[in-house]
């Protein structure tokens, strides 16, 4: 039993020139620092790649930047407009509302003409299949009523139609319709090339937010 008066055993002094190693021994712990940095490099690596394959299938699939390169949709859409096209709704085979701007590759029309097939174009849906549709004294009707927004600024210079739209097809012109090339030029838009819808502008940040649709605009805006 310790009574409290024992001292504690002396240790041994080490041998001189002696050095006091971990467990393992000197060769375990050579293989530990070569492999730290460089499992911890692999890791990052690995992090990386996992992130940019995240990354490229998101815009894939889900959600994409576009800029924009001409006027036809003033004033909704300015030059050099930075927008994000949600690619969603087209795999899902979700109807396109009037109203929806959409993000399209050039159908077979202008594809004869000489436009690339892999490029985008952006205009507005106005009618969807088996809307009968017009274009008279300047303002556009569908199944015989104005259409009440029509997002255009200004009255349309040229007539178009009756034309009912077919199966599988949407009817899209742009904003600034007098400067547009759309619907009313080369025909109705099969449903199969659109892109995705244009939902969020993001740059100039004066201008960010949601890009508008009929559920945010008031009744009778233009």
């Amino acid at each position: 039993m310790d009574d409290g008066s024992s001292k504690p055993a002396a240790q041994s002094p080490a041998e001189p020139g002696s050095v006091d190693q971990p467990r393992g021994g000197i060769r375990s712990q050579a293989e530990a620092l070569a492999s730290g940095p460089t499992n911890g490099l692999r890791s990052q690596l690995l992090s990386l790649l996992l992130w940019l394959m995240v990354a490229l299938l998101l815009r894939w699939l889900v959600v994409e930047p576009r800029w924009i390169p001409s006027g036809s949709m003033l004033p909704t859409l300015q030059l050099q407009d930075r927008i994000l096209v949600e690619k969603v709704r087209p795999h899902l085979g979700r109807n396109f509302k009037p109203g929806t701007v959409v993000v399209f590759h050039p159908p077979a029309q202008l594809v004869d003409a000489g436009y690339n097939p892999s490029s985008a174009l952006i205009k507005r849906v106005v009618a969807g299949p088996g809307d009968r549709v017009e274009i008279l004294g300047g303002r556009l009707l569908r199944n015989g009523a104005r259409v009440e927004p029509d997002w255009s600024a200004e009255a349309m210079d040229y007539e178009f139609g009756p034309l009912v739209v077919p199966p599988g097809h949407l009817l899209v012109l742009g904003d600034n319709r007098n400067a547009s090339l759309d619907s009313h030029v080369w025909g109705t838009l099969p449903r199969q090339e659109v892109i995705g819808t244009a939902f969020w502008r993001y740059w100039p940040l004066q201008r960010f937010g949601p890009i508008r649709s009929p559920s945010s605009e008031p009744p009778g805006a233009v």
